[in-house]
């Protein structure tokens, strides 16, 4: 159930006792009500006081983010009305504890992740079975870049920890642990001789549920990387170093979490066909609208068919769509299918979230709910397990197959009745809406957490970057506590690389550098380099031509100015004010919460007067706003690229620059306001999605 708090169905708190006397007498959901909605003031949202019906809270999410909570960090203390800078463009040092109870780096993990998984959130009115918002909509469109996104969150949470749990059993049946390899054995025998092994089973599931610390007693915690998975004993990490101690390389790493996230982006990268689009970043949908430069590049995705049709024409075959009549047909049912493929990855990724933060809740979510509610579902198999032989569940289970394949016409009618009578039949069985009901997956945790800090005047810093490359050192970890049948010398030379291995291998790679290095080598060096510098001047000059036509007035030319931003104009952005460009000229948008309602807007000038362009003469009573949108007005914000995915490529090659991306904003009345070259783009996203009370749908 939602904290107590007293918010508009807006999400925005009552600010005063009169408004409160006013809403009670206000049936929610009626124009009058909305009408009040649309007058409260941004501050309200700001000081949550008394308790109210959880019905004025439109998600669970903004109930929590409201609530009062009882371990606070710096991001849950609202001291004023003026919006508070907690360390951004800091050093992540320098940052104070943002949520009480998650470490810093755990929740920029959560904001990194979030920032590549959303592309484009709509504001939805339709009933939330879950409680939470944020879910994934139904007719969700598929994209190469969204299969790409999916496929590392299935890598980082699913195949990450069904290694975990591989190399778990490696290490009972090894028998290098004997202490708890033999009490395992111990119980599995006496459950066998007296016939309890469901019970045994279902027994200790629901002390690992229900008892968090027996976790880390009956499966000791390793690094991943450290262990070998046919062994179960000590390994040498495949990146040469214990860098990290949550990835299966142990690679180094800078900040938390980015060493898995780097392996899941490997992983996609090495998958064939479909996935060469996905590794390319193919996202048509967030395409400009006119390009010259992205239609002017060939389609990389299309070399895998014609490298095919090669080799066909090649061996005396006719691959030409006037002879090969099923070509067209085979490649649109294949990529047909991928918006279901996509989807069920989606959903199974979403599942393991949801259970994983079911049995380890982050805070502000209640701890104690979920695991109670597990466990009794399996106190209820339990006892049913207690009464149930072999013979009964052979005869139930061949009696169901029968079932299923005699009594199709049965069925069916059945399901056309439930269809009639309760039309979300279906969604209602879904975990998300039964026993997981209120548990979120990472992306509904991480929208919580920024609500929490726009709820306080205290917008959450972004995660920390720099263009340095990680240490060589490996990660902290006392040999000690290391759970492994190992010497501390063995564990020592296992995690750090041996200096004078490391020494010969960069010599032995230089020598065979240089025996290698021949005259041809260097031509295609030489040979790759004018491409390069050809492509590069191609790019210069599209974008020339793209500021002379901007000045004649060719709206998509404005849309490309900045797009390649020059060091200069790189620079510190945020909370309160980003850079960011509207029909080509520079300026700054604006989010504004101490007005009576929260807005968003483009101005040429910072909000405090200054940043405007040379030519502009700034003056602080008109500081050239060229549109100004209330945020709970906004109904759709979907994030566009600067470029076309496949000029993307063709740029970060040839110039190695970042492309600087925009933002769309669309409002209830269908206006439309197109954002450029925003430098902080994911954190403007991220500080619009959770200001405003919408009920947002993933798309």
């Amino acid at each position: 159930m939602p904290m107590p708090g007293y918010v508009f169905r807006d999400g925005q708190p009552i600010p005063d006792s009169d408004m409160k006397e006013q809403a009670q007498g206000v049936r929610p959901g009626s124009s009058t009500d909305m009408t009040r909605v649309s007058t409260s003031t941004s501050s309200a949202m700001n000081t949550p006081s008394s308790s109210t019906a959880d019905g004025d809270h439109p998600t669970d999410s903004h109930a929590l983010a409201n609530a009062d909570h009882d371990e606070k960090g710096a991001a849950q203390v609202n001291e004023n009305d003026t919006v508070k800078n907690l360390g951004w463009n800091e050093h992540p040092k320098e940052v104070p504890a943002l949520v009480g109870g998650l470490d810093n780096e755990e929740l920029w993990t959560l904001i990194r992740r979030f920032n590549k998984q959303m592309y484009h959130v709509k504001a939805t009115t339709g009933p939330l079975l879950g409680g939470l918002d944020l879910e994934i909509a139904d007719e969700d469109e598929f994209s190469p870049d969204k299969l790409r996104a999916n496929v590392e969150r299935l890598y980082m949470t699913v195949i990450i920890g069904l290694m975990g749990f591989g190399k778990h059993i490696a290490r009972l049946r090894s028998w290098r642990e004997p202490r708890r390899t033999g009490a395992f054995a111990a119980v599995y025998a006496l459950a066998w001789i007296f016939n309890l092994l469901v019970p045994t089973f279902l027994v200790t599931l629901i002390v690992l549920i229900v008892h968090p610390p027996s976790r880390s007693r009956l499966f000791p915690p390793a690094p991943l990387a450290l262990v070998n998975s046919s062994t179960g004993g000590v390994q040498s990490p495949s990146a040469g170093v214990l860098g990290s101690h949550d990835s299966a390389t142990g690679a180094p790493e800078k900040h938390k979490g980015e060493a898995v996230e780097q392996e899941a982006s490997n992983f996609v990268s090495g998958i064939g066909s479909i996935a060469l689009s996905s590794a390319t970043g193919k996202h048509e949908q967030g395409d400009p609208d006119s390009d010259p430069l992205n239609k002017s590049v060939p389609d990389p995705t299309r070399l895998a068919m014609a490298g095919a049709d090669a080799k066909s024409s090649a061996q005396g075959g006719t691959p030409t769509e006037h002879h090969d009549k099923t070509k067209q047909p085979m490649e649109d049912a294949m990529w047909g299918k991928m918006r279901p493929v996509m989807h069920t990855i989606g959903d199974i990724s979403d599942g393991w979230e949801r259970f994983a933060n079911a049995l380890s809740p982050t805070p502000p979510f209640p701890k104690e709910k979920p695991r109670l509610v597990l466990a009794s579902v399996l106190v209820a198999g339990l006892a049913v397990s207690f009464f149930t032989t072999s013979a009964m569940v052979m005869k139930g289970t061949t009696a169901g197959i029968g079932v299923g394949f005699f009594s199709d016409p049965l069925i069916w009618r059945g399901l056309d009745w439930l269809n009639k009578n309760y039309p979300n039949w279906q969604k209602l069985l879904e975990i998300r809406n039964s026993f997981l009901r209120g548990v979120p997956t990472n992306a509904q945790l991480t929208i919580t957490l920024l609500r929490i800090g726009e709820a306080n005047k205290a917008p959450l810093p972004p995660p920390p970057s720099s263009d340095q490359p990680p240490s060589d050192e490996p990660a902290s970890l006392n040999p000690d506590e290391v759970p492994l049948d190992a010497s501390d010398d063995e564990i020592h030379s296992a995690i750090h690389a041996d200096p004078g291995e490391k020494e010969a291998a960069e010599i032995a790679a230089e020598t065979a550098a240089g025996a290698d290095e021949k005259p041809k080598h260097r031509h295609g060096q030489h040979i790759l380099g004018f491409f390069k510098g050809t492509a590069k001047g191609g790019v210069e000059t599209k974008l020339g031509v793209d500021k002379v036509r901007a000045k004649i007035g060719s709206n998509h030319a404005k849309n490309h100015l900045g797009v390649l931003p020059k060091p200069s104009e790189l620079g510190p952005s945020g909370p309160v004010d980003f850079k960011g460009r509207y029909k080509g000229h520079k300026g700054w948008i604006n989010i504004s919460t101490a007005a009576a309602i929260p807005c968003v807007s483009w101005s040429k000038a910072a909000s405090d007067g200054t940043g405007g362009a040379v030519e502009d003469t700034i003056d602080k009573h008109d500081k050239h706003v060229a549109f100004k949108v209330p945020v709970q007005d906004i109904k759709e914000l979907k994030k566009v690229g600067g470029l076309g995915w496949k000029a993307k490529i063709v740029v970060g090659w040839a110039t190695g620059k970042t492309v600087a991306d925009g933002l769309e904003i669309t409002d209830k009345e269908g206006n439309v306001w197109k954002l450029t070259a925003i430098q902080y783009r994911d954190e403007l996203f991220n500080r619009l999605i959770a200001i405003g009370g919408q009920k947002w749908e993933s798309w």
